[in-house]
């Protein structure tokens, strides 16, 4: 781990890792490799299997699964302190991918080999929890995506989504507005 990236900096991210008994604090800190990509660069692809757990120090990444018909629908956002379940899904079940994650923000992380995961989910509960509190949450998130795509207008879904991110700008293009909802561009026009 580079001086740029500190243990007390990794700690107020992720305070699951406090406490962690010295021979399992060496080894995170001796094998993690440390990793900076520019804004929409893909971190990881669909089918691609998986070569570590993510600890985002900065920036955030777009998950989101492609359709066939080249839509995309997002599922999910990891940011700082937080990772990405389908990561942690395909460490656990050792399998690959089956979404892509985008930069959206130039972005700083680290990457955990599945051998250090696998030992802290081994021996350190509280690690384990954070792992398993965030199944929890994203499974939620991913549920009520689920109604609203199923039950829920478009229009109750962009004006909500226009409402929530106080960040879209006049920057911001029907595409992505688009697949942000799971839909076509021309139907978010028209509405």
């Amino acid at each position: 781990m580079s001086a740029a990236v500190d243990f007390a900096q990794l700690l107020d991210l992720y305070p699951a890792l406090e406490g962690l008994p010295d021979a399992l604090k060496e080894t995170l800190l001796q094998y993690p490799s440390e990793m900076s990509l520019p804004a929409g660069a893909p971190v990881f692809a669909e089918h691609q299997s998986c070569q570590g757990f993510p600890l985002l120090l900065s920036g955030s990444i777009k998950v989101v699964k492609l359709a066939a018909n080249g839509r995309e629908l997002v599922l999910y956002r990891v940011l700082p302190g937080g990772s990405c379940i389908i990561t942690s899904s395909c460490l656990l079940g050792h399998s690959a991918y089956n979404a892509r994650g985008i930069a959206e923000t130039p972005l700083q992380l680290l990457i955990l080999p599945l051998e250090v995961f696998s030992q802290l989910m081994l021996e350190h509960a509280p690690f384990r929890d954070f792992v398993f509190h965030l199944f929890a949450d994203r499974i939620a998130e991913l549920m009520q995506l689920v109604e609203e795509v199923a039950f829920a207008r478009l229009d109750q879904r962009l004006a909500k989504l226009i409402l929530a991110r106080k960040d879209l700008t006049l920057n911001v293009t029907h595409q992505q507005l688009a697949d942000e909802l799971g839909s076509v561009r021309e139907i978010v026009s028209r509405l």
